[in-house]
């Protein structure tokens, strides 16, 4: 490899760094925002009203081919139940549990890719829900011992939003014809609808605060969050385009990695062997997605 072509790949793998790191620490900004009185759920929604009104901006007629394309709705529904339940999961919980359990998408992928698009279930395939499936089990066991099942709010967050960014990611390879702009919108749309109905619903039930009164702090870093996430969507489709999409979820998968070491830092996780021994077989099960590719 030349000096020219190593510069070359470097820069896309700068991109979805950056776009690794954005998610990856993500939580601490949410976290500052709700001791500022803003509820993660309407962060979110602020958060991708503004990639909203930005795109519209830059492609009005995107709007338009959002409209008259009904399978892009469902994309907007699991776009947005993605975005809420993971920065609602990682503002409330341990985030490194959340993060894995988010990270569970190649057992959801097989399980919707069989069901939507009617791949077979291969022997790899079969390797990889074992291998999650055992993961999972291994960061949801409680210490004292009993099922390996939810038990808090945050880890049912986490795993609700990994199946619906599964289901997302399914629906785009289905919608790869669509305009690029019209599924960017869409998924952006579904960010800010279904934080806010979710909101909404959950406020009458006294579950979540109303949206504060308007203060510079809040406004200030919704509004900086917005700019970083489409700064970082960005990345992640400047490095995408330019590098195998074996590379790009190999280098996505460094998520996990900023997540942990922010988390473990700063204090929002508890470390143990078995989280440390689930995380590994997650996280070894989408490799083997990607070596699969």
């Amino acid at each position: 490899m030349t000096a020219g072509t190593a510069a070359a790949g470097a820069g896309p793998v700068a991109a979805l760094l950056f776009n690794a790191f954005v998610w990856g620490v993500s939580w601490w900004p949410l976290r500052w925002l709700q001791a500022q009185g803003l509820h993660p759920l309407w962060a979110t929604m602020l958060i991708f009203l503004l990639a909203v009104a930005l795109i519209t901006l830059a492609r009005p007629g995107s709007w338009a081919q959002l409209a008259r394309t009904p399978p892009l709705w469902v994309l907007v529904i699991a776009s947005g139940t993605t975005n809420a339940a993971f920065n609602w999961g990682v503002t409330i919980g341990d985030v490194v549990r959340v993060v894995l359990l988010f990270y569970l998408m190649p057992l959801w992928a097989v399980l919707l890719a069989r069901l939507l698009l009617g791949e077979r279930l291969s022997a790899a395939a079969a390797v990889r829900v074992a291998l999650a499936l055992a993961g999972a089990a291994l960061v949801l066991r409680p210490e004292g011992g009993g099922w390996p099942l939810p038990h808090t709010l945050g880890d049912a967050l986490g795993l609700a939003g990994g199946f619906t960014f599964a289901l997302n990611n399914v629906l785009l390879r289905r919608q790869a014809h669509q305009p690029q702009a019209a599924r960017a919108l869409a998924m952006f749309v579904g960010g800010a609808v279904v934080s806010a109905l979710l909101a909404l619903a959950l406020q009458r039930q006294a579950w979540v605060p109303p949206l504060p009164a308007p203060a510079a702090p809040w406004l200030a870093g919704a509004c900086g969050m917005g700019l970083l996430f489409l700064a970082s969507n960005l990345a992640l489709q400047y490095g995408a385009a330019r590098l195998a999409a074996s590379v790009t979820a190999v280098v996505m998968v460094s998520e996990v990695l900023f997540a942990s070491v922010s988390a473990v830092a700063l204090g929002a996780a508890q470390p143990s062997v078995a989280l440390a021994g689930g995380g590994a077989l997650i996280v070894g099960a989408a490799l083997l997605a990607v070596l699969r590719r």
